[in-house]
């Protein structure tokens, strides 16, 4: 029954929007049961049920956050869990714009980089805190064969086209839908990428669900379906910063892998795999971000300018496992990230350049914040020995992340 669920997620969409446009009630209530029991989550307001156990944890509000210049209204939605945790979500780019965690004496402090209001994310963003597809990193000259047919991608990153071209989904305006969890509050966020956007072969339906669990955690979950044989590699982009100010270097790292992708001049995988032992890019054993990333004997880091590189973690399969943590010493907060994904980009922020003023005034400096991009290979679709990003008609895209916090 799920798979079913799954398979016909993106047409019921569709067909629901077409022809029942004037019950929007009905179609919530649809969107709701197929997405959440593909994702094995339940949703307390479907079943009508008020015991204790079915109880919704936390709380969602709503507010109006602005018009795009074509004149679509963004939405701003806030989950909280039972303990405080906040994830603050806008509908434009499904754009995480605050995430307040404590620290080690119990002191709330937002978390990710990002702006005060929508004019900074529409008028320079460096991607901070979206929803990223339908390719997230690069493709190398924006181009790739499908079929036997070659596929032109509009070109964003110099020759290259990055993390969905010139308009991704991370300038889209979603349709969301908030939902209260047994496991805590949800955010239902849906989008149709029409066949040929940004260059891209078929209709592909998108849906992911941002929660925020009782034990502290931003959970994303993505799942798509097509109706032509495509490309597709979503990830989250937050930019985070555990400090809460300055720069990242102090932060500790480790990543639960023992190879990278090298990349070329454009930051585009060579192809091959390389070990991390001997290198900077070893993070093996608890690291700190500054300890070696500004070691320009190494090739990799002059061409990245630092990290920027795309990890393959320890796993077989796409069973949900541990990719890596950062613990920051000041505050105590500790962030693990798990993922279904074969890879994490982590990128130490190196184009931050002290142009852009964010939140509470902050003007980001270099290395002033990091990612951690859970993500198939940059550049798959030109390299036949990575990991598949191909998906099909019938076939369902399914990608979990989750952001998991704690202090110590």
């Amino acid at each position: 029954m799920t798979n079913i669920f799954f398979a016909n997620a993106g047409w019921l969409l569709i067909m629901f929007r077409n022809k029942l446009s004037t019950n929007a009630h009905t179609m919530k209530k649809i969107i709701q049961l197929i997405t959440l029991t593909s994702l094995g989550i339940f949703a307390a307001t479907l079943t009508g049920c008020n015991t204790m156990s079915n109880t919704p944890k936390g709380n969602i509000t709503k507010a109006d956050f602005g018009t795009t210049p074509d004149g679509k209204a963004v939405e701003l939605y806030t989950l909280a869990n039972s303990h405080g945790m906040t994830a603050t979500i806008m509908t434009y780019g499904g754009i995480v714009t605050s995430l307040k965690t404590p620290d080690k004496n119990g002191k709330f402090g937002d978390v990710v980089l990002g702006y005060d209001n929508l004019d900074g994310y529409i008028k320079s963003t460096p991607y901070f805190g979206a929803l990223i597809g339908r390719y997230g990193n690069r493709i190398a000259f924006g181009k790739f064969s499908l079929d036997g047919q070659t596929y032109t991608l509009a070109t964003n990153n110099g020759v290259n086209s990055l993390h969905g071209g010139l308009k991704g989904f991370d300038k889209q305006v979603w349709t969301a839908q908030p939902l209260p969890t047994v496991n805590g509050p949800a955010l239902i966020l849906t989008y149709v990428s029409r066949d040929g956007e940004e260059g891209y072969p078929g209709n592909l339906f998108v849906t992911a669900v941002y929660m925020v669990t009782e034990d502290n955690a931003l959970r994303v979950d993505f799942t798509a379906t097509t109706d032509k044989d495509t490309v597709c590699n979503l990830t989250h982009h937050s930019y985070f910063n555990l400090r809460g100010s300055g720069d990242v270097l102090g932060h500790v790292v480790t990543i639960n892998a023992d190879k990278f992708t090298p990349v070329d001049s454009g930051l585009i995988p060579t192809g091959e795999l390389y070990p991390v032992a001997g290198t900077p890019f070893d993070f093996r054993t608890p690291t700190t971000i500054g300890a070696r990333i500004n070691n320009t004997n190494d090739l990799q880091i002059k061409l990245g300018n630092g990290y920027d590189h795309n990890w393959v973690l320890n796993k077989s399969g796409n069973e949900l496992s541990f990719a890596a943590r950062v613990y920051e010493p000041t505050t105590g907060r500790t962030l693990e990230v798990w993922s279904t994904e074969p890879a994490t980009q982590f990128y130490s922020g190196n184009f931050l350049d002290g142009t852009l003023t964010g939140k509470g005034g902050w003007t980001y400096q270099f290395r002033n914040g990091f990612c951690f991009e859970p993500q198939h290979y940059p550049d798959a679709p030109n390299h036949p020995a990575f990991p598949t990003t191909e998906l099909k008609p019938g076939e369902t895209y399914k990608n979990t992340i989750i952001y998991k916090f704690s202090v110590e």
